[in-house]
């Protein structure tokens, strides 16, 4: 299997690329808990349709090494570019969902935009869920606290409570069998109870809303109306907003976990987007005045 030192602390980090060497490149970054696995639904026809395809296990997720450090923004963000580096890609559509939307932008912000051609943001929490003085509108803290003590004290069944809502499967359309979210659920309890809070920790301080407008390709913001991990008013019509070319989908009934309730609509979106061509900072500054 793939694996790459991480250029921070030499961490072995897990990843796959699927597809032809020489297609159009389309990275994914996961949710928080989950590997690469979460994008099979949009990875494995997108493969097939001639584009190259790799996702990162982020550290302590998946089949990467766990570590006790490294769970900061800031890592994540070199980990993830230090996936470019190893495979020497250009031209990329990277693909975030929910955290990591996060380490997407804060790969950008850090390193620019020199390999990266678009943005998929995915049900992201940016530019950030809990209260705080940038997001005025958050989550009361107090809340998040209650919340962690509860994924502390049994995480197997906080996910098994909060899978429904993950998934909206009360709205109509979200079909998805007990066997997936299962499945999911197995999957996200592979991620290291340190690797779990780390990421948590990042979730409960996150406020990128000043590094938005450096964003300078285009940007597709998705995000479903019953998102009730990251609420659309709250995360993606605000991040829409911020970002100077940015165009927002707002699928009906859509909760947290689009990548399997809608994954057909994503997937083509997707597919769509990555045809796109990239676009300058100041044609996309015109593009935000129009």
């Amino acid at each position: 299997m793939p694996y790459f030192e991480s250029p921070v602390d030499g961490t072995r980090l897990h990843y796959v690329d699927h597809g032809p060497a020489d297609g159009p490149v389309a990275v994914f970054v996961a949710s928080a808990y989950l590997g690469h696995e979460m994008w099979e639904y949009q990875m494995l026809p997108l493969a097939e349709a001639g584009h190259r395809c790799v996702a990162l296990d982020r550290r302590g997720h998946g089949r990467s090494d766990d570590t006790w450090s490294g769970y900061d923004l800031d890592t994540l963000a070199d980990d993830l570019n230090g996936l470019f580096d190893h495979l020497d890609l250009h031209g990329i559509t990277l693909v975030g969902h929910s955290v990591g939307t996060a380490e997407v932008i804060r790969c950008l912000t850090r390193h620019g935009s020199a390999r990266v051609d678009r943005v998929a943001l995915v049900a992201g929490v940016s530019p950030g869920l809990v209260r705080s003085p940038g997001v005025p509108d958050g989550v009361d803290p107090a809340a998040v606290r209650a919340d962690e003590e509860l994924f502390r004290r049994d995480r197997a069944a906080w996910f098994t409570a909060f899978a429904d809502d993950f998934f909206a499967v009360r709205q109509p359309g979200n079909d998805v069998s007990p066997a997936y979210v299962r499945h999911m659920i197995d999957r996200c309890l592979v991620a290291t109870a340190r690797a779990a809070t780390g990421i948590r920790a990042v979730v409960a301080t996150l406020d990128l809303t000043a590094e938005l407008p450096a964003l300078d390709v285009p940007v597709l913001v998705v995000h479903g109306t019953h998102d009730t991990s990251a609420p659309l008013a709250l995360t993606g019509r605000r991040l829409a907003r911020l970002v100077p070319d940015a165009t927002l989908k707002v699928y009906e009934n859509g909760g947290h976990g689009l990548f399997a309730t809608h994954a057909d609509l994503l997937t083509a979106d997707l597919r769509e987007f990555l045809a796109g061509g990239r676009r300058t900072r100041d044609t996309a500054g015109a593009a935000a005045a129009r």
